[in-house]
């Protein structure tokens, strides 16, 4: 499937920033489950100091705000064609050892309700099974609805609060994959909606390694393996190390942000 992707970030600023910094993971790596036909990122109000490859293999760029500036935006747009690999992405492996994989951080540490969620994967001789049978009982538990985490609520959080979004499904889901001794990561992207264009945000959804299959996604918040309209984007061991945009400022300034994505075929 051929998927086009313009998604915008604007940041504006209630007082001149004297100096800020923001580092993205906005740019696709191509793999045997997407083509990269081509693909851009530019900034208004700022420029892209350098680039890189990460520890996960993510391209990052570390774009510097025009001193004094007053806002500044980035837009990543491009083509890819995907294929459909029913959510394997397979032994595939980089820098990041498995151990590493396994072991929890700060916002996916479980706590005694993932704990308890855990125990599914016990009930199913099959792991894949399980694991399929995991997704569904958080997604029951935590149904989707915006408005009540932020970037920073903890996978015990958000199962706690009982409504969340796809970070937060998709922090829960590696949470209780870790607890089983699985190496789990978050993957971050672009989904193409079958009836929306226009979206307030990009997409997240969770890998897990099994020894049969190499990398297994799940995308805990639609209930699905993802197929040829998911664009990978971006790997890490949490929603931080695979968030499209993070950043620092010097200043006293406030900080407002609009987001502007279309996924479309």
């Amino acid at each position: 499937m051929q998927l086009h992707v313009t998604h915008t970030t604007r940041y504006a600023y209630d007082a001149p920033v004297i100096y800020g910094l923001q580092k993205t993971r906005l740019r696709p790596v191509a793999s045997h489950m997407q083509s990269v036909v081509d693909w851009d990122l530019t900034v208004t109000g700022g420029k892209i100091e350098c680039s890189y490859l990460d520890h996960h293999g993510n391209q990052t760029d570390l774009v510097s705000i025009t001193p004094e500036g007053d806002a500044v935006e980035i837009t990543a747009r491009g083509t890819i064609i995907t294929e459909n690999t029913h959510g394997v992405f397979g032994k595939v492996y980089g820098r990041v050892p498995l151990y590493l994989l396994r072991m929890p951080t700060t916002t996916t540490e479980a706590g005694p309700k993932i704990r308890a969620f855990a125990s599914t994967l016990d009930k199913h001789d099959d792991m894949l099974t399980g694991l399929h049978a995991l997704s569904a009982a958080i997604l029951e538990a935590v149904p989707y609805e915006s408005g009540h985490t932020a970037a920073d609520t903890t996978a015990e959080e958000a199962l706690s609060g009982g409504k969340g979004v796809c970070q937060d499904h998709a922090q829960i889901f590696i949470a209780a994959a870790r607890l089983a001794g699985l190496p789990a990561r978050y993957v971050s992207g672009y989904l193409m909606m079958d009836d929306q264009v226009d979206q307030d945000a990009s997409h997240a959804w969770a890998e897990v390694h099994l020894d049969t299959l190499g990398w297994v996604g799940f995308d805990v918040s639609n209930g699905i393996s993802p197929d040829e309209r998911y664009i990978r984007i971006a790997l890490g061991r949490d929603a931080k190390e695979a968030s499209p945009i993070e950043g620092m400022r010097m200043g006293t300034s406030d900080e407002s942000m609009i987001v502007s994505l279309q996924v479309q075929q």
